[in-house]
């Protein structure tokens, strides 16, 4: 029986799916599967009998990747799952930073209801609140995955004219923009023809810092910056000048004591995911690739490992995890013919510096001839699947 626990809240759907399939929930330090949403996981030691971290959203920065792919344990997200929420949260600021919404209802809630003078105070403060209209204004989409395309052909459906900017676009997201999206030849290009800037890319080295200071005298005056990605997009001491100097309002997604006060800023506490069809859709979405993972050695939507599948049924299989380096394949075959078992078939795929290999067998394998391989160098996990 395999075990899990949660490290937060997730949806029943993705427990009932765990406990369907027989999987117990523990509070050991130490089950077979982790689940998580937000709950920083970069301080945890894992066991050997780890098999897979899910993540219920689709941002991994609160779990050590590397580490985990070092000890051969899949990490599962769920991309595109939140979409939506994202998405319609990015439409609202929008519309809310147009139109001054925020500070409009502050007023009115402000004022003293029992005062003769209200519906004039009321007339007369309104002024102060004039926002403006969407059509013929340009949004900068910066990333065109499952959110940023939603984003787009959202806004332009709202009268805006889009630019988009991605230069590692997806086929699959390519067939779902919209023609009518403008493409930036660079980031320079979209800031500087944008009057709504939304963010929507993964925190990673590579785009830590993404605009910053080079960037500040391109940005339009009186632009208004959308981050719901990631902290940390945005160089900090670039946004304090943008706020200073440019821009008419930041908003995003998460507080920092820095921002709290500022007018031009509006903040959110990280409500992006936060409506109960995405918690349900991100809970359905790993849970069942990692059911499949745990049943069939399938591969789905995982951060590290490749995406791998095996159609059939078969009564023996072993799921093989190994560093991607030549005569892998060989020394596996090898070992299995050396104890006479026959392999029915084989399919090995690889990405970057992980390989793994659904193996199906004619004969069950010993936990001896298990451990062998095991024992061979560079074979980070490896395991049998009995039907």
């Amino acid at each position: 029986m395999k075990t899990f626990k949660t490290l937060n809240n997730i949806d029943p759907i993705g427990i009932h799916i765990f406990t369907n399939a027989g999987f117990k929930e523990t509070d050991s330090e130490n089950p077979d599967i982790f689940l998580v949403r937000s709950a920083d996981m970069h301080q945890y030691s894992f066991s050997k009998n780890l098999l897979a971290v899910g993540r219920a959203g689709a941002g991994v920065n609160n779990i050590p990747i590397d580490n985990l792919s070092e000890l051969g344990i899949p990490v599962f997200n769920t991309p595109g799952a939140n979409a939506n929420a994202v998405k319609e949260l990015v439409i609202a600021s929008i519309l809310t930073s147009a139109r001054n919404l925020i500070e409009a209802s502050n007023y009115v809630a402000n004022l003293d209801s029992s005062d003769p003078n209200l519906k004039a105070n009321i007339e007369k403060g309104k002024k102060q609140f004039v926002g403006h209209e969407l059509p013929d204004k340009t949004l900068g989409v910066i990333g065109l995955g499952a959110i940023g395309v939603q984003v787009a052909n959202t806004a332009l459906s709202l009268g805006m004219n889009v630019v988009g900017f991605d230069p590692s676009i997806t086929v699959s997201s390519a067939w779902q923009l919209s023609s009518d999206v403008i493409k930036a030849n660079s980031l320079n290009e979209l800031l500087s023809r944008s009057d709504y800037i939304t963010i929507h890319v993964p925190l990673l080295e590579s785009t830590k810092g993404l605009i910053n200071a080079k960037h500040v005298s391109v940005i339009k005056d009186n632009a208004t910056i959308l981050n719901f990605s990631r902290d940390g997009i945005i160089d900090d001491d670039t946004l304090d000048a943008l706020l200073e100097n440019k821009l008419a309002r930041y908003v995003t997604d998460f507080a920092q004591p820095a921002l709290m006060n500022n007018a031009k800023v509006l903040c959110f506490p990280h409500l992006g995911a936060s409506t109960y069809e995405a918690e349900r859709n991100c809970a359905l979405m790993v849970c069942k690739n990692i059911k499949d993972f745990i049943e069939k050695g399938a591969i789905r939507n995982s951060v590290n490992f490749p995406d791998i599948s095996f159609e059939g049924n078969p009564a023996i299989r072993l799921v093989i995890i190994n560093k991607n380096v030549p005569n892998m394949v060989g020394q596996i075959t090898s070992l299995l013919a050396s104890k006479n078992i026959n392999i029915s078939n084989f399919v090995n795929v690889s990405k970057g510096d992980i390989a793994i290999n659904l193996v199906d067998l004619d004969s069950t394998v010993s936990d001896d001839a298990i451990s062998e391989i095991s024992k061979i160098n560079g074979i980070l996990s490896a395991r049998s699947i009995t039907k």
